[in-house]
């Protein structure tokens, strides 16, 4: 997993709970990487896992939840880093239906070791997109965290529903309708 979804899960970590915090999760955890990351590194998902599950624990948020800000902090970030990602669409769900042929591409050219999940597109008209989640990760719910963000930087009202095709959440199929 790429260091900067490391580094800005931290940054956010001590926006939010402080600085004590995030030293707490890195000490309650067993990193091969003692907590040291840079952006442009690579790092066991392990160590992800192993940062969230702690987080929620000290804090009573469900991961799922902790998954969600996490999405809106991480989505911020990335479009401040690169805005040339999205500054060329003018529709949410132009941008969605890019994911695979135009902005996995990108950031694998700047990531270029970077495990990024799959987006099918099954279905998409102007209001309404089905599109299938992969990755071994199962972290379905961080992409559907960056739908919501994308809508929301092109202020457009959405309703997003899923549906797991599997247990672990690996494989999930997302129902994306313009309000």
């Amino acid at each position: 997993m790429k260091g900067i979804i490391f580094t800005e899960f931290l940054d956010l970590v001590e926006e939010k709970f402080g600085l004590g915090m995030v030293d707490k999760i890195i000490n309650q955890s067993n990193l091969e990487s003692e907590g040291a990351y840079t952006s442009v590194g690579t790092y066991e998902f392990s160590e992800m896992l192993q940062l969230i599950t702690h987080l929620s624990e000290n804090t009573d948020i469900s991961i799922d939840d902790l998954l969600m800000v996490y999405s809106e902090h991480l989505f911020k970030a990335l479009v401040k880093a690169h805005p040339n990602l999205v500054e060329h669409y003018k529709d949410p769900m132009k941008l969605l239906a890019s994911i695979e042929n135009h902005i996995h591409v990108e950031v694998q050219k700047i990531y270029p070791d970077a495990q990024l999940p799959t987006f099918e597109l099954e279905e998409q008209t102007d209001q309404h997109m089905v599109m299938v989640y992969k990755s071994d990760k199962g972290l379905y719910v961080l992409g559907k965290g960056l739908m919501l963000e994308t809508f929301k930087l092109f202020k457009v009202p959405v309703e997003i529903n899923y549906e797991k095709l599997n247990a672990e959440g690996t494989e999930v199929r997302f129902f994306i309708t313009k309000k």
